[in-house]
């Protein structure tokens, strides 16, 4: 996989694209954005799957902080998904994406949270949303799956986020959980904000999701008019990847329905 960093006003992030096998428009690019502990790596195969039943090329990028993007500068505060969409994201897409093209943002956990938040602030420059476990709002359980995680890296269970994260993987890891489980985040709700989206949007959670309930969903549904979602059994907070296939195809449905160009 071909992979760079790009600079950015401020700092670089690490970048790569991804080529379909067969291009069937071109006015639209997907970009992935990962969970809160992720990279490009972390993705697997797919964003490649995606991008081959799509017909469209697409760009992976690691947010600051994370894979071979440069550290955090600062210490992290409640409006850090806020300043990833608003500050990081738009900054991202002006430098990836051809001007006149829109974006298909498909997020991830924290990943689809900014996306909402940036759809909801440029919405000229969205044709489409995916998101997955995304988060509009502080729950009990989300905070309840923080506390084993941390459990978790401290004993040494998550010593693969090493591979993808390097010496910033504690940085990064606390960063999260901390930020997650402070008392000054808990008012967190983006609710209001989302309800300026016009755009199609697919809004998907498993089941068993550990960071987040059904809630969450039933949230963004009321919020955005005319979007759809989905909720799959025997699959927690990774759809992507406990359910590959399904999710490809399920995306690939949506899509084509919304005004996507399907195949020959």
């Amino acid at each position: 996989m071909l992979s760079k960093r790009i600079p950015l006003s401020t700092h670089e992030v690490q970048i790569a694209p991804v080529f379909p096998k067969k291009t069937f428009r071109d006015d639209v690019f997907v970009l992935f954005l990962h969970e809160a502990l992720g990279s490009i790596g972390q993705w697997r195969n797919f964003p490649q799957l995606l991008c081959d039943a799509l017909g469209t090329p697409g760009f992976m990028y690691e947010r600051q902080g994370h894979g071979g993007s440069d550290t955090l500068n600062a210490p992290r505060d409640k409006n850090y998904l806020h300043d990833y969409a608003m500050l990081e994201l738009p900054e991202v897409i002006r430098t990836l994406i051809p001007a006149g093209k829109k974006v298909l943002l498909v997020g991830h956990s924290d990943g689809g949270s900014i996306a909402l938040l940036y759809a909801a602030r440029f919405p000229k420059l969205v044709a489409g949303i995916v998101t997955m476990a995304a988060h509009v709002l502080v729950e009990p359980e989300t905070l309840a799956g923080i506390h084993p995680a941390i459990e978790a890296y401290r004993s040494g269970k998550l010593s693969g986020l090493h591979k993808y994260h390097h010496d910033k993987t504690e940085a990064l890891f606390f960063a999260w959980a901390d930020t997650w489980l402070d008392p000054d985040f808990r008012a967190w709700n983006i609710e209001a904000e989302i309800s300026s989206i016009s755009c199609p949007a697919l809004i998907i959670q498993g089941k068993n999701d550990q960071y987040g309930t059904s809630w969450q969903v039933e949230i963004i549904v009321r919020a955005i008019p005319g979007s759809q979602s989905h909720i799959l059994g025997d699959c927690n907070h990774h759809p992507h990847l406990e359910k590959t296939v399904e999710i490809v195809n399920l995306i690939s449905q949506w899509w084509n329905n919304a005004g996507g160009i399907q195949p020959d």
